[in-house]
């Protein structure tokens, strides 16, 4: 069972940036997407960034041109760089893997518990 550990986060000022790292342990065979969503009361989990172990990329149009997200493989960590932050990017950001289930025949989802980003005055 591959378990999902996040960190970074805070609090940050209007145009700040912060940078949010998530690592993948217990992997028994490669992972094959590794992303971030964003997730603030009332609303559900939306994507954010996600990066796929061949270097795909997607973003949320919100995001775009602001966050970067990146990978290494061998150390099962993606990161996610958040510069000119808004009041609106305001959420616990969550860390998602996707990887194989032992059989080869499906695909696993783990979830990390999350880490809060604010973004205030």
């Amino acid at each position: 069972q591959v378990k999902v550990v996040e960190s970074g986060g805070g609090l940050v000022q209007p145009g700040g940036s912060l940078r949010l790292s998530c690592t993948a342990s217990e992997v028994t065979a490669p992972i094959y997407v590794m992303g971030w969503y964003r997730q603030d009361p009332g609303n559900q989990r939306a994507l954010v960034a996600s990066i796929s172990t061949t270097g795909n990329t997607r973003y949320a149009d919100s995001v775009k041109g602001r966050f970067t997200i990146s990978n290494d493989n061998a150390q099962n960590t993606v990161v996610l760089q958040m510069n000119s932050l808004k009041p609106e990017d305001t959420a616990v950001y969550l860390c998602q893997a996707i990887y194989p289930s032992p059989s080869g025949t499906d695909y696993l989802t783990a979830w990390g518990q999350g880490t809060q980003v604010t973004v205030s005055s």
